[in-house]
């Protein structure tokens, strides 16, 4: 099947803080840091750092602390693995032994020099989870983070007047990306760890004049129980949402929100191994094709694979990682990755816009029946049920969030051909996410395989409306 690409951005060595003079980087608090001071702590911690090529652990929070350490390890040429702020990360210690920690203002040496064959091309090692420490990374080179970073600037228009406010970690591809593009572009950024509940936050977006904000689909959950539509939102541009699948209503409905409030909506889809971007849906189409994940970033290729309509989505760009490292030794490879398999399904519409599917891993086999658990889920919230599938033991566990709505997601399953003892449907009160916004399905198999367990004196039931709170 003929690929969809995106033209090519020109982009330039990165990050260019210096040339960017007294406009202003970051914003935190009260304190506005400008492009030359940047540059001149950039430098400082670059010198901290040393000459000899290092493998540097970095604590990530949405502070200025972190910003130049990651941007020190950076253009000085360090491998730098980040890590959520906090401690939470003794596998990745363990596994990888770092030859150096930076926390905050901290940078504590564990080894004099580097005790890592580092392959000249890896500049950044990423998480591949939305949990904490999770020993499989993503390697990736300076060029993987240049070009998208480039292809981002280029679709969202960013310019110096541009101010993203960090509503996402910056040790999550996604929220790196918002950092790595504006500064790419001399915009600026508002650094704050507030949620998108706390009216602070939505102070200091109006107080100073921020432009955008990010968020995966849990942070759209939050806005709508905390009236975003009341918020002052006059400074907003844009707003990018990513890290899952958005429901097309609620994407329609938050477009149609921001014609409204004069700022419009991005729908992206990528992935950590892109180094973040894979594709995105032009604003002016989120009303009219709100299921759609779009086209292809600039420079980037999309191609479906697989007989007839629907295919394993398959991207190529100079934003494809170098390969994955589970080991130290990992850490001295080169390209062992040229295009990537996203593992989703996809369609692509006549018009060229593509549409994923579903997920490979995402399917269940019950009684000899194949089931797509994305499109369950999609299915009960046709009906107004919120849900989350997982399977366990052969069978399908579905979470809903109220009693009143497990006969309806029963009917749901019942009209998709499962047989009454394919499945039980459990009440939880709150649907467990991932560190980074995401479904957290091994946690709701977890709550599975507990409610699974016998328990003497009540008999088995098909429907199950337990009630059982996330930890």
């Amino acid at each position: 099947m003929t690929a969809v690409v995106g033209t090519r951005p020109e982009h330039e060595p990165w990050p260019p803080l210096a040339r960017h003079g007294s406009a202003p980087a970051l914003v935190h608090g009260d304190r506005v840091l400008d492009y030359a001071e940047l540059h001149d702590r950039v430098v400082a911690r670059r010198d901290e750092l040393g000459s000899v090529r290092r493998l540097v652990l970095l604590e990530c929070a949405n502070d200025v602390e972190t910003v130049v350490g990651y941007l020190a390890a950076m253009t000085a040429g360090h491998p730098v693995l980040l890590a959520p702020a906090g401690g939470h990360h003794a596998d990745l210690l363990a596994t990888y032994r770092p030859d150096v920690v930076l926390s905050g203002a901290e940078l504590t040496e564990h080894h004099d020099g580097t005790r890592h064959d580092l392959h000249p091309d890896l500049a950044l090692l990423l998480s591949t989870s939305g949990s904490t420490g999770s020993p499989k990374l993503v390697r990736l080179s300076r060029e993987n983070v240049v070009s998208n970073a480039a292809a981002i600037a280029t679709y969202l228009r960013l310019s110096p007047d541009d101010r993203a406010a960090t509503t996402l970690p910056m040790h999550y591809c996604y929220g790196l990306s918002v950092v790595n593009s504006h500064l790419r572009s001399g915009a600026s950024l508002l650094l704050t760890d507030d949620s998108v509940v706390d009216d602070a936050l939505w102070d200091d977006v109006a107080r100073h004049r921020v432009t955008s904000f990010a968020g995966v689909p849990h942070t759209f959950d939050l806005l709508d129980a905390s009236g975003f539509a009341a918020r002052d939102l006059s400074s907003l541009r844009y707003v990018t949402q990513a890290g899952g699948r958005l429901a097309p209503d609620r994407v329609r409905r938050y477009a149609r929100l921001g014609r409204e409030h004069g700022f419009e909506l991005f729908v992206m889809y990528g992935q950590t191994e892109a180094t973040a971007r894979m594709a995105y849906l032009p604003p002016q189409l989120t009303e009219s094709r709100p299921e759609c994940v779009g086209v292809p970033i600039p420079g980037g290729s999309l191609r479906i694979d697989g007989e007839g309509d629907v295919g394993e989505l398959v991207y190529s760009g100079p934003n494809v990682m170098l390969g994955y490292a589970t080991t130290p030794a990992d850490l001295g490879a080169g390209r062992s990755v040229t295009e990537l398999r996203t593992g989703d399904l996809a369609r692509r519409h006549p018009d060229g816009l593509l549409e994923v599917v579903g997920r490979r891993s995402r399917f269940a086999k019950v009684f000899g029946l194949r089931f797509d658990l994305d499109r369950l889920e999609a299915r009960t919230a046709e009906h107004g049920v919120a849900s989350r599938a997982v399977e366990h033991d052969g069978r399908l566990a579905v979470f809903v969030r109220r009693h009143l709505d497990v006969g309806p997601a029963y009917d749901v399953l019942s009209g998709c051909g499962l047989p009454p003892t394919g499945a039980t449907v459990h009440v939880l009160e709150r649907f467990p996410v991932t560190a980074t916004g995401k479904p957290d399905h091994a946690a709701l198999a977890r709550h599975a395989s507990v409610l699974a367990a016998p328990r003497p004196a009540e008999p088995q039931r098909a429907v199950t409306p337990a009630v059982v709170r996330d930890e």
